[in-house]
Parts: C-alpha cells; sequence; structure tokens
C-alpha cells in the first residue's frame, strides 16, 4: 500500500484548489489512507471471470411455439356481446 503523505495531501488540495488547515490535512491524510486501505482489499479479489454483458445468465424463458388449428368464427365470438354479422362490432368512425 501507498503511504499518503503530508506532502501528498498538499498536491492534492493545491491541484483541487482548497486551502487546508493542518488539522484539515491531518484528518484528510487518515481519510485518505483509509480510502486506500478499502481499495486493498478488492484489489486482492479473485477477478479472473469470463467477461459479460449480463449479472445473470440469460436463459429462455419463454416456450416453443406450437402449432394449433385456428379458432372458429363462433369461438372468436362467443364471448362478446359487440357482435354484428359474424363479426366485431365496433365503435362508429367518421
Amino acid at each position: 500500500m501507498t503511504k499518503i503523505t503530508p506532502e501528498t495531501i498538499r498536491h492534492i488540495a493545491s491541484l483541487a484548489r482548497l486551502n487546508l488547515t493542518a488539522g484539515e490535512s491531518k484528518r484528510f491524510q487518515a481519510d485518505m489512507e483509509e480510502i486506500l486501505k478499502a481499495f486493498d482489499v478488492l484489489n486482492s479479489l479473485p477477478t479472473e471471470s469470463e467477461p459479460s454483458f449480463q449479472p445473470m445468465k440469460l436463459e429462455a424463458v419463454l416456450r416453443e411455439d406450437e402449432k394449433e388449428p385456428p379458432l372458429t368464427q363462433e369461438q372468436a365470438l362467443s364471448n362478446t356481446k359487440h357482435k354484428e354479422k359474424g363479426f366485431f362490432r365496433g365503435p362508429k368512425a367518421v
């Protein structure tokens, strides 16, 4: 792990155009060291795996299409009360 020095904190503060007091500088130094420790933990984890664009494996969830006989006209119209001359009746169109 890289040690964060007061010079590093001063350099970062100057890049960010911050005027830090000595107390703020010490606090930020401790914070930066904690952040780097967290990244060291992440760096120690195994990351050798196959790249993926999906977080979960995709599987087909739909059934295969099966050929079935079509509905008769009477079956198709059996659940509607809006029918006329063997067809569905809709609203008037102008």
